[in-house]
């Protein structure tokens, strides 16, 4: 018999809001779904500012004896932005890099789509390119380093990739390739009329490849951060920590995208190649050039 370990079948709301059922017209009101997806990015953003104030708070850290280069103030504007950054950047990218190449008749037929973020559909590689804009707009309206703010974001990106990796996991989402391996799993559908997990008997053991990425690009990048922000002062090197986050992540998503499953309707790339590998591709070139510009360059005296 095979072994496999069983999905838990947690409910993907994680509560209801007690909504009565109203009708007026042109909008209706009932019980709204409060979803795990959306409590990871709001814990993942709050948990992020904290660190983040946190190690504005430490000027040693950015080799200043007197003051941070990035402030509590400008991690307050910042946090707002890349909330607005990412979410509004994920659902486009995920328009540009996987419906408008492959299934250009979903917006053909229905632009709104691109609207609707509730009905799934997120790029991370969309979430970062908003991100990128968010420290661009906070670094020219609040006149500081473009690249001290870019290290403070990365520094805490991890926190926000380990959540939402659990909740595309609770979710039964964007799950791995078919594995003969004991810690294999088999992820149901889940039926949101009836608010249950189905299975169809059709469905294949499968890696947990949600995990996975919790694991690599979520603890493991932090802690790599962490070590190199605290130990060994990384930012103190302007650009540092954010090259190590985009060469680690690119490093990562690449080498789990071999155990994750490929969007079906991805066609044309050759077996070895996924979208998730070509899209982080330029993160690894451009993580290495911030590496290298930082590491030649003294670092700050303290």
């Amino acid at each position: 018999m095979r072994v496999e370990i069983p999905f838990p079948k947690i409910d993907p709301a994680a509560l209801t809001l007690p909504i009565p059922e109203i009708s007026l017209g042109f909008l209706n009101l009932e019980p709204f779904p409060i979803r795990w997806y959306a409590l990871a990015y709001i814990l993942g953003l709050l948990i992020g500012w904290w660190y983040a104030v946190r190690l504005a708070e430490r000027p040693r850290l950015w080799g200043s004896k007197d003051a941070s280069p990035v402030t509590r103030l400008d991690i307050d504007d910042f946090a707002f932005w890349v909330m607005i950054g990412i979410l509004f950047g994920g659902r486009f990218g995920y328009v540009a890099f996987y419906v408008l190449p492959f299934q250009p008749e979903r917006m053909a037929g229905d632009p709104l789509f691109i609207l609707r973020m509730w009905e799934g559909g997120m790029s991370f590689h969309g979430g970062l390119i908003g991100a990128a804009l968010a420290v661009l707009y906070t670094a020219w309206s609040r006149k500081i380093d473009l690249l001290r703010l870019g290290d403070a974001a990365a520094a805490a990106a991890p926190i926000g990739l380990f959540f939402g990796r659990l909740a595309n996991f609770i979710n039964g989402e964007l799950y791995g390739r078919e594995t003969t391996a004991p810690w294999g799993m088999r992820f149901p559908t889940y039926d949101w009329g009836t608010r249950s997990w189905v299975y169809s008997g059709a469905e294949k053991v499968v890696h947990p490849s949600q995990l996975y990425e919790a694991a690599l690009e979520g603890a493991l990048l932090f802690a790599v951060l962490s070590i190199a922000i605290w130990r060994f002062r990384a930012l103190a090197r302007p650009g540092l920590t954010a090259g190590l986050f985009l060469v680690l992540y690119a490093c990562a998503r690449t080498f789990v995208e071999n155990y994750r499953e490929p969007d079906p309707f991805v066609e044309g790339l050759p077996d070895f190649l996924t979208m998730g590998m070509m899209l982080s591709a330029p993160m690894l070139v451009l993580g290495g050039w911030l590496i290298y510009r930082a590491l030649k360059v003294e670092p700050r005296a303290s």
